[in-house]
């Protein structure tokens, strides 16, 4: 399974939209790009893998694994990028700002559900995070 993430870069962080054989499966926020600094910025442009993860805050969620110089880059909810991320990136169902979002849980749900299920059948999950346009409304 392949999913694209596509960005729209503002100062105040970034909005994008997480796609599958070109349909969306929701919306993202993340931090703004800092030169890939550990916890102020997004992570750089590129190609990862996705693979299941569970902490004691997050319980079941999903890490990006082998970025450049960080590490525990998650998929996790969160609605506002600057208080809420730590260079993760948020699902959310609706865009409300830069780097702000609505209902993260459902659209994180959604997604996780999406790709457990993939990795369940053995699937290797492919995240492309590219640049692109994107209207704030969505």
């Amino acid at each position: 399974m392949i999913l694209f993430l596509t960005r729209t870069y503002f100062p105040e962080g970034c909005n994008g939209k997480l796609e599958c054989e070109g349909k969306l499966i929701c919306h993202t926020i993340e931090l703004p790009w800092k030169n890939n600094e550990t916890k102020v910025s997004c992570i750089p442009e590129g190609k990862y893998f996705i693979k299941k993860r569970y902490s004691k805050k997050f319980q079941w969620h999903l890490e990006i694994v082998d970025v450049k110089n960080r590490s525990l880059i998650l998929f996790h909810p969160a609605n506002n990028a600057l208080r809420e991320l730590n260079g993760c990136i948020a699902p959310v169902t609706k865009l409300s700002g830069p780097g702000l979002g609505l209902m993260s849980r459902t659209a994180f749900v959604k997604l996780k559900d999406l790709v457990y299920q993939a990795l369940d059948h053995k699937e290797s999950i492919e995240l492309i995070v590219q640049s692109g346009f994107l209207t704030v409304e969505g």
